[in-house]
This record gives structure tokens, C-alpha cells and sequence, in this order.
């Protein structure tokens, strides 16, 4: 916190263009800590990038931000779902836009924080309009998932449109079924409606930032530590209040959240707290993978080693060399 002496340049300079910064990175990478850092340097607030952090009562296993670091600085899309409800990502889009001219109207920087890449997607390069589900075809492809399971069904996806099926996890049931019932409905692939509408770009210049270590032995490192301080912490407890109300099932997209899944099977008395911890770690290497294969393709990206001291220097020197 003290190598701030380029801080005010740089904010003058981004009020100006009104430029966006987004720190993109893999789970537990530090993308909080030099994000709090980044948004009290540039006169900035903070709009979490995150399907987890949307959720009312889910802080210790998302790694939510505590009162202490939201009172640094503000924060937006942070508890405005209760873990019942859905969050799309068309829901996301639209909200962040307006999130963003909010925030530039008050002479202020929009820093997008997060690591789900869907949303960033969403965001930068919009939403392809898909066609309704007819309601016969739902209940078809509820049937299907309920006599063969989800894996089948991605298996299903898978042959005719590969494109989505590698992008999709064999348990996302949610978008997974979606992208049965685009096809079923349409006869068109979820990838071809995609490819054939033009999309809606960003309206706003951007600077994309990714933080994460070299060694991916030490980022499994960083996640263990993490899993294990979650625990600490009290995450068993929080998972076992959200499994009694009764109106939860891991059916829903919260309790799809990579570690919830897991204590939840501990909690109806599956698997072992042992199996459930195991399962939660390997959960969420198998999330900051995808989050990596994600990160690999994105273009126009600054990248940033995790363990580096001068991080904060070297995001605003990219930000003083924005030309448009």
C-alpha cells in the first residue's frame, strides 16, 4: 500500500476515457487482495465477476470478501440472490452495464473482479437470443436426465454439438439440458445459434488483467491451504444451515458451487467429512482448470504472477500506456 505515487495519473486518466478494468484469474489466485488494492489507488468499485459470490448466506466456501475488506472499498452483485433462485448470465450483462455507467456517472472506475468466465464472455461479446423451450420437449429432456442421468445426457449433447459439450462440465445440469432443449426445440446446435447472430460488443474500453502463479503445483497448494482454512473457518456449519432449511437440493445452481456439492453429500450422510474435503479440492483444481483453458484463449490480456511484488505497479503502468 505504499507504492501509490502513479495513482493519481492513472485515476485522471481513466475518468477520462472512462475505461474498465477487469482482473480475471483461476480461484484462490489473489485477485481479491490486488483488486482492493487497484480500486482504493484509482478511486475505484468493485463488481464481482463471480456466479458464487451473487449468493445470500454462502461466505466462508465462496471466499467472500469479509466486512472488513467490503468496507474498503464498494462493491456491487455481491448477496443479491437467495441460493433458491437463478442467476443468468444475460441477467449479469445487463445488470453490470448498468452497474458501470452508475459508476462512471460518479466520476469513478469500474474494476470487474472475478474468475466466471461465462459472465465475462457474456459481458464483452453479449448474448446470443435463443429460441424458447417448447414446454413438451422440457418435459422430454427432464425424463432423459431422470432415466439415464446428467453424464449420459452430456454424452448426448456431446453427439451433435461437441463444441458446447467440451465447454459444458458433465454435471452442469442446468446448462446442459439447456443446450439439449435449444437443439430439440430448434434442430439447431446451442454453437450454431451462437455463431450465426451478431453479438453486441462491449461499449466501453477495456483493460483485462489475469493474476495467477506460474507453477500450477503451487496454485493446488494455495487451494488446498484455502479448503482447509474454510473449515477452519466454520464452512461445515454453513453448508449444514443451508441443508436443513429444506428448501435446497443440490439440484439448484448454488448448491452446485464447487466445495457446497461436496459438504452437502457429508451432510446427508454419503460420504465422509474426509471424502467431502478430498472431493472439494479435487472440485475445485478441476474449476481453476477449466478457468485456465478459459484464460488461455482470451485475447488482449496483461497476465500477472501471483507471487510477484510489484503487481500494482504493473497494472498501472499498462493502464498509463492505454492509447485509443
Amino acid at each position: 500500500m505504499n507504492n501509490h505515487s502513479k495513482s493519481n495519473s492513472s485515476a485522471g486518466y481513466l475518468d477520462k476515457h472512462k475505461a474498465v478494468i477487469a482482473l480475471m484469474g483461476p480461484t484462490a489466485a489473489g485477485k481479491t487482495a490486488l483488486s482492493l488494492e487497484l480500486a482504493e489507488a484509482l478511486n475505484g468499485e468493485i463488481i464481482s465477476v463471480d456466479s458464487a459470490l451473487i449468493y445470500r448466506d454462502m461466505d466462508i466456501g465462496t471466499a467472500k470478501p469479509n466486512a472488513s475488506e467490503l468496507s474498503r472499498v464498494p462493491h456491487h452483485l455481491i448477496d443479491i440472490r437467495d441460493p433458491t433462485e437463478s442467476y443468468s448470465a444475460a441477467e449479469f450483462r445487463e445488470d453490470c452495464l448498468a452497474l458501470i455507467e452508475q459508476i462512471q456517472s460518479r466520476g469513478k472506475t469500474a474494476i470487474l473482479v472475478g474468475g466466471t468466465m461465462m459472465y465475462f464472455k457474456a459481458l464483452l461479446y453479449g448474448i446470443a437470443d435463443l429460441p424458447e423451450t417448447d414446454p413438451k420437449v422440457r418435459v422430454q429432456v427432464l425424463q432423459l436426465l431422470e432415466q439415464k442421468g446428467i453424464e449420459s445426457l452430456h454424452d448426448y449433447l456431446a453427439s451433435f454439438d461437441k463444441l458446447s459439450a467440451q465447454r459444458l462440465h458433465r454435471t452442469d445440469t442446468q446448462r446442459v439440458t439447456r443446450a439439449v432443449e435449444v437443439f430439440l426445440t430448434s434442430g439447431k446446435s446451442l454453437s450454431e445459434w451462437h455463431s450465426e447472430q451478431s453479438l453486441e460488443p462491449f461499449p466501453h474500453l477495456i483493460r483485462q488483467f489475469a493474476i495467477a502463479p506460474q507453477d500450477r503445483k503451487q496454485l493446488h497448494e494455495r487451494i488446498e491451504r484455502r479448503f482447509d482454512l474454510m473449515f477452519e473457518l466454520g464452512f461445515v456449519e454453513e453448508v449444514k444451515r443451508l441443508y436443513e432449511r429444506g428448501d435446497l437440493s443440490l439440484e439448484l445452481p448454488s448448491m452446485r458451487c464447487v466445495g457446497y456439492r461436496q459438504v452437502w453429500q457429508f451432510c446427508a450422510g454419503e460420504i465422509s467429512l474426509d471424502e467431502a474435503r478430498y472431493r472439494g479440492i479435487v472440485a475445485t483444481r478441476q474449476l481453476a482448470k477449466r478457468q485456465f483453458t478459459w484464460l488461455r484463449s482470451w485475447h488482449d490480456l496483461h497476465w500477472l504472477d501471483t507471487f510477484a511484488e510489484n503487481n500494482f505497479n504493473s497494472v498501472l503502468k499498462s493502464l498509463d500506456n492505454i492509447s485509443i
